[in-house]
């Protein structure tokens, strides 16, 4: 039996393979940003060597599909129940089970007050 390395590297169409990528991000359906409203408001704390409380927003897809997503930024925020919020597909890395980040200063969640670097990160407009 060949190695993947062996097949890859053979030219012949017989021996070549298709390599699939995986969709890491399947409840946003292959789109860069979705809205949705949030069902709960809740903290977790990270993994191993850091220590905090992290604010997550758990949301359900007009699909069915919940989803759990991170608040960037330091500070508070202005998340409740019902709110509405768009979401995208990047992994928050201390947070297990966490592949989704919201996104600031758009629709309910405000932006980072007096943030100076990163501002497009964090929904802050120049002051």
């Amino acid at each position: 039996m060949s190695t993947i390395r062996q097949l890859v590297k053979k030219n012949g169409k017989s021996n070549r393979i298709k390599l699939v990528k995986k969709n890491l991000s399947p409840a946003i359906q292959g789109c860069p940003h979705k809205r949705g409203v949030c069902l709960k408001v809740f903290h977790i704390s990270p993994k191993k060597p850091n220590s905090a409380q992290r604010w997550v927003v758990k949301r359900k897809r007009s699909n069915g599909k919940y989803i759990i997503a991170g608040v960037p930024g330091e500070g508070g925020h202005t998340l409740h129940e019902h709110s509405t919020v768009l979401v995208r597909a990047v992994r928050v890395r201390d947070l297990p089970g966490v592949k989704y980040k919201v996104v600031r200063g758009v629709l309910d969640l405000v932006g980072v007050k007096q943030r100076i670097t990163s501002r497009s990160k964090y929904g802050t407009k120049i002051s």
